[in-house]
């Protein structure tokens, strides 16, 4: 007898952890399919019934994090301007940024819209009163962006892609940190558009890329995208200017670097008398997308270029 009763423990033993397993097993799995309700920048509290199967996104930004978040193949439509990753080009088009259709955002059954602040709050509601669940984003800041990466992962069950895309982005600023920390700060002013002015000031995206890359932005003393005056550029003096390729609008390459380089008005600058006027690629510094972090590393790379040799 006394020898059988470690068999029988054993045998209870090996049942009863089973159980457990199994349970286990129904708990991960309510877990993955269950609902989750999150709230998005738009303080709406969003209710997930379902891991997502087909999506719509309505930002290049959001296109650019599902992408990366292994989604592609569940992304059913984008807008006109999602042009990264290139696989995105193939994509449903629904519409321009701030000219989404509903229509045809309707017409593929999505299970989940990613919308933005561009969107325009009445298309978003309406979308929400078409009985369409929709998360809306509206990123202020670098931290507000890896919020939403991990928000995004949630609601799509990719909190793990989500995790490592978020540790790559804070590997790679501090990387930068690390090679520009005790340089001189560069002062430096980022320019949109030439006709008029347009510049970026403080609380956006391109001040705290300048900050982050050793920069000082000339014009933190104005918020936002700012308007401002020939006379208020010559007075700044910045020693690096840097613009957008394209600048963001009008489709014409370069055209306020060459209005730059080219404006006698502005040959006083140090900048311009140091050839230290650089293009970057309107497409990584605007989106607040995981690739912002290429933005600080070319910035970095304008300012101190000595530091990455």
């Amino acid at each position: 007898m006394n020898k059988r009763i470690p068999l029988l423990l054993l045998v209870a033993l090996v049942v009863l952890c089973t159980g457990c397993i199994s349970e286990m097993e129904k708990y991960n799995a309510v877990k993955k399919t269950g609902s989750i309700t999150v709230t998005d920048d738009f303080g709406y509290n969003v209710t997930i019934e379902k891991v997502p199967k087909k999506i719509v996104s309505l930002a290049p930004s959001n296109t650019e994090i599902l992408f990366a978040l292994g989604l592609g193949d569940k992304i059913a439509g984008v807008t006109d301007y999602c042009n990264y990753p290139p696989e995105a080009l193939n994509k449903t088009k629904v519409g321009g940024y701030s000219t989404i259709n509903i229509e045809k955002i309707v017409a593929l059954k999505p299970d989940l819209v990613v919308a933005a602040y561009g969107n325009g709050i009445e298309n978003i509601e309406t979308l929400r009163n078409l009985n369409i669940t929709v998360v809306a984003l509206n990123p202020k800041n670098i931290d507000d962006i890896k919020k939403n990466i991990e928000l995004l992962g949630k609601v799509t069950g990719t909190e793990e892609n989500a995790s490592k895309l978020i540790d790559q982005i804070n590997e790679k600023i501090d990387a930068v940190k690390d090679v520009v920390e005790g340089k001189k700060r560069v002062r430096v002013a980022h320019i949109i558009w030439h006709d008029p002015i347009y510049i970026s000031g403080n609380n956006t995206f391109i001040n705290e890329i300048i900050t982050i890359a050793g920069g000082e932005n000339v014009f933190a003393d104005l918020d936002g995208y700012v308007a401002i005056n020939i006379e208020n550029l010559i007075e700044k003096n910045p020693g690096v200017i840097i613009v957008s390729s394209g600048g963001g609008m009008g489709g014409k390459k370069n055209v306020v670097y060459d209005w730059v380089v080219s404006d006698e008005r502005l040959k006083g600058i140090n900048a311009v008398k140091n050839g230290r006027v650089y293009v970057i690629d309107a497409d990584i510094i605007s989106r607040p997308s995981y690739r912002i972090v290429e933005a600080v590393e070319t910035v970095a790379k304008f300012l101190h270029p000595e530091a990455f040799n």
